[in-house]
C-alpha cells in the first residue's frame, strides 16, 4: 500500500509550549496542585515518562484528573523532539473521537476525527487520526501501514477495551505492533475477566498471578487530597418491592435486607421498574438535590443512568412531570447521540437521561447529580458511571449520586479509593474460584457492550412488578455513614438531600453529623412521646413497630459510625446478642431489647 498523503508533506513544527495554554481546572490557585499549566500529577507523569522514554507508558489516572491533558502534552513534547512524527489515537467511542480533536487543538496539534477505513490516508496539514477500536479492528492491515509508514505515537485511551474480545486484541495489536512509541491510558479499574490487554506488561505476584505493570497511577483518593477532583455523597434509597414470579407466587422484601441474591435482583429490578413508586420518589429527591446545588452552581446538571431504551425513556416522561423541563435523551444506538451529549454539555438545563454511552470518557464538567438507575453492578461499569460526576471545577463543589440500596453497589460504593490492577490467572482454592474471581466478574464484559444486562436482572423469565416506594435509607461519605430511615419529602429527608451546594469536604463531614445528631433526637424524641402512649390499647401494632423500628436504626447508625463498623455488621451482631429474627421479622419486645443493649453500649455517648 502507497503511504499515505501526510507523509508526502512536512510535519507543522510543533514547540514545547504548545499545550502551555491548556487551561488547568484550578488557574488562580496554583498551590492546590499545579505546576505552570500543567497539575502536580500531570507534571509528575512527564518526569517519569521522560526519565528513561520507554516505547510503552502505561498511565492510569481517575476519571476527571486531567487523562487527556497530560497525553496531548506529553505528544506536543514528542513532536516537538522529532521523538514522533505523527499521532493516532484510538478512543472507544465516536463521540471520544470528536472530543480528542477538539482537545488537542487547544494544544496546537491538529487531528482528524472523520477518518474513515475507506479514505485509506489522510491529508498533510494534520498531525495524525482519531479512531475507534471498533474501526481498527475492521481493518487492522490499513492501519497497520499507516502507522510504520512514519514514525507514529499512538495514544490508546481507556486501553481495557482493547480486551472486550479476542478479535479486538489481536487486530490491535497487529495495527500497532510497529509504532514508534505507545501510550495507553486508563481512568477505571481494569477488567474483571482474563482477555490480556494489548502493550500492557504483566508480572507475577507473590502469589503468582500475573498482574498488570502501571508505569504511573493517580488513583481517587490522591486526587480527591489534591482537589483535581469532587468528594461524592452517596444519597442512599431502600424501599419496599413487591413482584409476581413465574409461577404465581407474590413476594415482597425490602431493599438492603439480608436477601438471597435472587430475592435481592428481583427487588431490584421492581424498584427500577418506571410504573412504581420508587423511580418518581427517587427522581423527585434527586431534583430537589440538583436545585439545591444549582443555588450555588447555576448550570449544574444531572444525569440518570437507565438500563436501557424503554427505562430512559419512560424516567425521561417522569423528569419532565416533576421539573416541567423536557430532559436530554441519549440512546446508544441513536446517530444524533453525541450531538445531544454537546448540546446538553454546553447548556445550563437541567436533566440527562441515557442508556450506557454517558458512563465512560464523555466530558460534560458540568454535572453533579446522579441517579444510579441501571442494573449493572460490575465494577468497573460502576467506576465509569461515578467517574462522570467527579470533575470538578471549582472550589467546594461535591458530587451527589442516588444509589438502590443493593449489597453489590454500597460494597462498590464504600471501596471507591480502591487501586485495582488486571490479573490474568485466578488462585485456585479448590472450589472453582479464585481469590480474585466472583460470579459477577465473568459478566463484566457483556456488561459494558450497549443494550446488554448484567448480573442476571434482566434474563427472560416471567415476571410482573406490582409495587414499589422508596424510602432515604442513609448517606455514604468518606467512608462513613450517615442519617437513617426517613420517608420521601419529609424534613428528615431534606436534613440531608439539602446540603448547601458548595462546601468544604471537612463542612460536608461536619454537617452530615450534626443532621445525623440531630435525626436521632427526633426519632428519639418521638420514641419517649410514644411510649406515654403505649398505654391505649386501640393503637395499632404496626405504628409501634415502624416507631421501634426507625430508633434501633438510628441507634445502629450512631453506633456503627463511633465503631467504624457497616450497618449489616452491628444488625447481625444484636441479632447474636439478643437472638431474634431480622428487623422486618422482629416482635416490638424483640426490638427493644436490642434498642436497649445499644443504649448501654452507647453509654456516655448519649
Amino acid at each position: 500500500m502507497s503511504s499515505p498523503d501526510s507523509l508526502q508533506h512536512p510535519t507543522p513544527r510543533i514547540g514545547t509550549a504548545a499545550a502551555e495554554h491548556l487551561s488547568p481546572t484550578f488557574p488562580e490557585r496554583a498551590a492546590w496542585g499545579t505546576v505552570g499549566k500543567l497539575r502536580a500529577w500531570q507534571q509528575e507523569a512527564m518526569d517519569v515518562y521522560f526519565r528513561d522514554e520507554p516505547r510503552d507508558f502505561l498511565a492510569a489516572a481517575t476519571p476527571g484528573a486531567g487523562k487527556t491533558t497530560f497525553a496531548l502534552r506529553l505528544a506536543a513534547e514528542l513532536l516537538a523532539r522529532r521523538t514522533v512524527d505523527r499521532v493516532t489515537v484510538v478512543a472507544p467511542t465516536e463521540h471520544l473521537k470528536k472530543q480528542w480533536a477538539d482537545a488537542a487543538h487547544r494544544a496546537g496539534i491538529r487531528l482528524d476525527p472523520t477518518f474513515t477505513n475507506r479514505q485509506g490516508r489522510y491529508a498533510g496539514h494534520y498531525h495524525g487520526v482519531v479512531v475507534t477500536y471498533a474501526q481498527v479492528a475492521v481493518r487492522a492491515a490499513l492501519h497497520r501501514d499507516i502507522t510504520v509508514s512514519s514514525r507514529t505515537l499512538v495514544i490508546l485511551d481507556e486501553v481495557h477495551h482493547g480486551g472486550d474480545a479476542l478479535s479486538w486484541g489481536d487486530a490491535i495489536r497487529e495495527a500497532f505492533e510497529g509504532a514508534t512509541r505507545r501510550l495507553s491510558l486508563t481512568g477505571t479499574p481494569f477488567r474483571s475477566d482474563t482477555a490480556p490487554i494489548p502493550f500492557v506488561t504483566y508480572l507475577p505476584d507473590r502469589h503468582g498471578i500475573r498482574t498488570s505493570l502501571t508505569d504511573y497511577n493517580y488513583g481517587y483518593g490522591r486526587a480527591l487530597a489534591d482537589g483535581v477532583v469532587r468528594p461524592v455523597m452517596f444519597m442512599v434509597y431502600a424501599g419496599h418491592m413487591r413482584w409476581r414470579t413465574n409461577t404465581g407466587d407474590e413476594m415482597e422484601a425490602r431493599l438492603g435486607e439480608d436477601n438471597t441474591k435472587d430475592i435481592t435482583s428481583q427487588a431490584w429490578r421492581t424498584a427500577l421498574d418506571p410504573e412504581g413508586a420508587w423511580i418518581p420518589q427517587v427522581l423527585t429527591a434527586a431534583d430537589r438535590r440538583l436545585s439545591e446545588v444549582r443555588n450555588a452552581v447555576p448550570d449544574a446538571g444531572g444525569l440518570v443512568i437507565a438500563t436501557d431504551h424503554y427505562a430512559a425513556r419512560a424516567y425521561a416522561a417522569i423528569l419532565h412531570t416533576i421539573t416541567g423541563e423536557k430532559p436530554t435523551v441519549v440512546l446508544s444506538d441513536e446517530k444524533e447521540a453525541s450531538d445531544r451529549i454537546e448540546q446538553f454539555a454546553s447548556s445550563d438545563t437541567r436533566w440527562l437521561v441515557a442508556v450506557r454511552m454517558v458512563s465512560e470518557g464523555v466530558d460534560v464538567p458540568r454535572l453533579s447529580v446522579g441517579v444510579y438507575a441501571t442494573s449493572s453492578s460490575t465494577p468497573l461499569f460502576f467506576a465509569q458511571a461515578i467517574g462522570r460526576f467527579v470533575r470538578s471545577r471549582r472550589r467546594g463543589e461535591t458530587a451527589s449520586v442516588f444509589l438502590p440500596n443493593v449489597p453489590q453497589l454500597m460494597v462498590l460504593a464504600n471501596e471507591l479509593e480502591r487501586e485495582r490492577d488486571h490479573a490474568l490467572d485466578r488462585k485456585d482454592s479448590g472450589s472453582g474460584e479464585g481469590d480474585l474471581w466472583n460470579p459477577e466478574d465473568a459478566m463484566v464484559a457483556d456488561a459494558n457492550r450497549p443494550d446488554k444486562a448484567s448480573d442476571g436482572l434482566m434474563d427472560e423469565f416471567s415476571y410482573e412488578a406490582i409495587s414499589s416506594d422508596a424510602q432515604f435509607d442513609r448517606v455514604v461519605y468518606d467512608g462513613a455513614e450517615f442519617g437513617s430511615y426517613a420517608q420521601p419529602e419529609t424534613e428528615e429527608e431534606y436534613d440531608f438531600i439539602g446540603l448547601p451546594g458548595l462546601l468544604e469536604p471537612d463542612q460536608v463531614h461536619e454537617l452530615l453529623t450534626q443532621r445525623h445528631r440531630r435525626q436521632a433526637k427526633r426519632i428519639d424524641s418521638r420514641q419517649k412521646s410514644s411510649t406515654s402512649e403505649q398505654q391505649d390499647a386501640d393503637k395499632p401494632l404496626y405504628r409501634t413497630l415502624k416507631e421501634q423500628r426507625s430508633l434501633l436504626n438510628s441507634l445502629v447508625g450512631l453506633y456503627a459510625k463511633n465503631t467504624n463498623q457497616p450497618h449489616g455488621l452491628v444488625h447481625a451482631e444484636l441479632r447474636r446478642v439478643c437472638g431474634g429474627p431480622a428487623v422486618p421479622q422482629a416482635s416490638v419486645t424483640q426490638l427493644q431489647a436490642r434498642i436497649e443493649f445499644l443504649r448501654r453500649k452507647l453509654g456516655g455517648a448519649r
